[in-house]
Formats: C-alpha cells, structure tokens, sequence
C-alpha cells in the first residue's frame, strides 16, 4: 500500500516540486499551502508522514506541529526550515518533529529523509497494533455494561499517560485488573508491574515492605532488601486498599511522590525511583479525610485521574459473560469438563445481589463446577446462599402481615435513600456519593419508589 505524505508549504514552486518528487517515488501526497490546511489533511487523510515548512500563514509550520502532536502524539512529522534557522528545526524537534531537513535541500537527501521517516511511522503503527494485540490478550476485563464500557474507554485513555489513577470500588469489583489493564497497555508494559494489599501487610512491617530495608536496620533484618518502589522501578506500583495505610506511613508515601526518591529503612543514601502509582480503595477517603484518619494532601496526590467501578449488582448483564469466562478457566486449572449452564441456574445467579461481586461469582462457579455432574452446571449445583435467595425473598415474614423479605428490604432501601436525599438537599451527585452507587441508579431508584423534591 502506497505510503500518505502532506506536504505543507505556502511557495506554489517549491510545493509542487516536492509534491511531484514524491509522486515520482511512489507516495500518495496531498500538497497543501498553510498550517491549517495541513491540520485539516491530517485530520482527513491520516498521512504516514507530514512536511511542515515554518514561514506559512494563518498556522506556522510550529504551530500546526504543536495541534498534531496534541491530537495525535505518534504522528510523524518532518519539519522544513530556511539555511540558518538550526534553533528553529532544533526547538520543532523538541516539540516532537521526527526530523529537520533545511532549504535548499538535495533532493536525493529529502527523498531518503522521507523513506525513514515513512519506515519509523510504519513501526510504529506495527508496534501499537502488537502491543494492543498483547494486552487484550493478557487483560480478562469482561463486560457488556455501560458503565464498564465507559471505564475500560477511560482506561484506555489514562494508560496513555503517566498520570497517577485511584480506582474506587467495592470488594471483589476487579480494582486489581483494571490496575493490570492500565499497566498492559501504557509505555511500561514490558516494565515490572508490582502490587500490595495495604490491608494485608502488619504496620511493623509496611515500611519495610513499601522502601525496604539495610542490613541490621532492625533486629531480624539479617540482609538488605529493596522495597516494592524498587522492585516497581520503570514500571507500575499497585497501591490496593490504599485507605489502609498508617498515617506514618503516608507522610512517606507523599514525600516519595514528591521527590520521587527512596530511602531504605536504616539506610542514608536517597534511591531515585521512577513509578507510575495506581491506588485502589473501597473506602470513601473524603470521609477518611475529615475523620482524620487520612492527609488531604496524599488524597490530592494520588486522585489525580479516578476510575469508579461499578458492583456486579448493577451490571448483571454480564454476569452470563463472565460466568463463560470461569468455566472456560476452570475447565482449564482443575482439568474439568463442564459445558454450559442451564437456563434455570443462569437465572439463579442473575437474580442474587452478590455482596461480594466478581470475586464471589467466581468462588460460586467454581464450586458448582466442582459438584457438577453430566456437564451442565444446574441449581440443585449452586452454593446454597444462590439457590434459596429468590425463594426467599418471596417467603413471608412471621409477624409482618404476610410481607415478603423483598417487600420489606425495599422499603428500609427506600427509607435509607430518603434519609439520604434530605440530609443532601436532594442532591443527587452527593446522594450518590454518600450511598456509594451511581448517579444513574440512584435515578432509577427514586423513580422506582417515588421519591421527588417534594417527598415528605
């Protein structure tokens, strides 16, 4: 496939003379007279490469480079400036022009010019298209839902980035593969990707585990160890159940994201460490924040891109989907054969509340793989909390004038959303927020009960 090139120069003379050269070799070209001409033919065109002379009207070759780059940081550009302006061609490289050529040029040497910069664009494109073939591959973030399509989109997104992300959501909602699926697909990837349980390590020990350790800094440190920031170095450092930390320990952690250097425990000399932090919590920090148990100014740090993930509760279309994708797994790692699921118990499991999300559905197929007979999961094959829910929800209360366990867990819901609305002046952004669910399904909450402004 012939290789796009935009030529951008406002002399006829000279545009038409490259133009025609490239032609010649075999290049598609489009020859344009300013910068913003340029802007709009890479828009449209999505050129392998583009020739930015400087002195154009309405955008300068600079200019026009600076609103490519924003738009498409990978796009490849060759800047064309006059005999003697080298500060000019160095500060467009700079600014992420792939290479400079200077008028009057050879045309033999702006032929070879543009064959490498045509080459570079072409690995590049091979290298991203790879690279995303990899993570897809390595990433089992699964789901239709809305709201998960939009969080992978920002997932996407912010990977691009080095910017810090905190992932809040319940426990077992996958905060930790999101982790892994920004990590797959930013500029680290090849890079190590480390993760802690900040809820899991003793606060002797979180130090030591978070910046390491000299040789005889304490009495079982029989030899030096480097921390998770170390290990991390280059690449990802996964901060989960970040909420957990000890105030000591997140002086630490600010002054780390600050300076970005280590000090190993009993050590003097400051390590430089380059990490990219994602943090995840299930806790609400901003009420972490006014209790005192955690510092504004780590919150500050380290939410500087969020990703909320919703519970599996409201995303129960992809409870079929996921539950494939633990059967195919298991089938796998226990060495089962189990095909499918019945209607019957698909139903079951799409119509319990799952307290404990993902991670509880996949605790949940795994054992009715395990009892499972004929290679069919069935009800009678399901954890017993799943079989009798429905039932359950439908039997009456003794002592409730024959109210049914749904009946009633609907109205203490509606009461508590209520309560909720009141205390926030019927804001549903800070209503939302205080329950811990959705602005949407807050919405939809209050239209299934009939709760308004005006509710009394």
């Amino acid at each position: 496939m012939k290789a796009k090139i935009v030529v951008a120069d406002d002399e006829p003379r000279i545009r038409k003379m490259i133009a025609r050269l490239l032609t010649d070799e075999g290049y598609e070209v489009i020859p344009v007279e300013n910068g913003q001409e340029a802007v709009n033919a890479f828009l449209s065109f999505q050129p392998d490469v583009i020739l930015l002379d400087q002195q154009m009207p309405v955008l300068t070759g600079v200019e026009a480079l600076e609103k490519i780059k924003r738009i498409s940081p990978n796009q490849v550009v060759l800047f064309v400036t006059a005999f003697g302006s080298i500060s000019l061609a160095v500060d467009a490289v700079k600014k992420g022009a792939y290479d400079f050529i200077e008028k009057p040029f050879d045309n033999d040497k702006l032929l070879l010019t543009v064959a490498r910069a045509v080459e570079h664009s072409r690995m590049k494109g091979e290298l991203s298209t790879l690279k995303k073939t990899l993570s897809e591959k390595r990433n089992h973030v699964i789901g239709e839902n809305t709201g998960m399509k939009q969080v992978m989109a920002q997932v996407r997104r912010v990977a691009e980035t080095n910017a810090t992300v905190l992932v809040h959501g319940e426990s077992g909602t996958g905060k930790e593969l999101i982790a892994r699926a920004i990590h797959d697909n930013s500029l680290r990837a090849n890079a190590p990707f480390v993760a802690i349980n900040c809820g899991a390590i003793p606060l002797t020990l979180m130090e030591s585990e978070l910046f390491g350790h000299e040789r005889g800094a304490f009495t079982d440190a029989k030899e030096a160890k480097a921390g998770t920031f170390e290990r991390a170095d280059g690449g990802t450092l996964f901060l989960d159940e970040v909420g957990e930390l000890p105030l000591d320990a997140q002086v630490k952690l600010l002054r780390v994201l600050e300076e970005r250097k280590i000090t190993r425990i009993g050590g003097k000399k400051a390590i430089p460490v380059d990490v990219r932090i994602v943090a995840a919590t299930n806790r609400n920090l901003d009420d972490e924040v006014k209790s005192g148990r955690f510092r504004l100014d780590l919150l500050y740090r380290l939410n500087v891109f969020t990703l909320i993930l919703p519970p599996l509760r409201e995303r129960k279309e992809d409870i079929p989907l996921l539950t494939n994708f633990f059967i195919r797994k298991y089938n796998r790692t226990l060495s089962l054969d189990v095909q499918s699921v019945s209607p019957e118990a698909v139903e079951l499991l799409s119509s319990y509340d799952w307290p404990g999300n993902v991670r509880d559905l996949e605790n949940a197929i795994q054992s009715s793989m395990i009892l499972c007979t004929g290679g069919v999961i069935r009800p009678e094959h399901l954890p017993d909390r799943i079989k009798g829910y429905e039932l359950a929800e439908e039997q009456p209360v003794a002592g409730s004038s024959g109210s049914s366990i749904r009946e009633i867990n609907a109205q203490m819901e509606k009461e508590v959303i209520l309560e909720a609305l009141k205390k926030h002046s019927y804001n549903r952004t800070l209503t939302a927020e205080a329950l811990n669910i959705s602005r949407k399904t807050l919405f939809n909450k209050m239209k299934r009960y009939g709760l308004s402004a005006d509710e009394n």
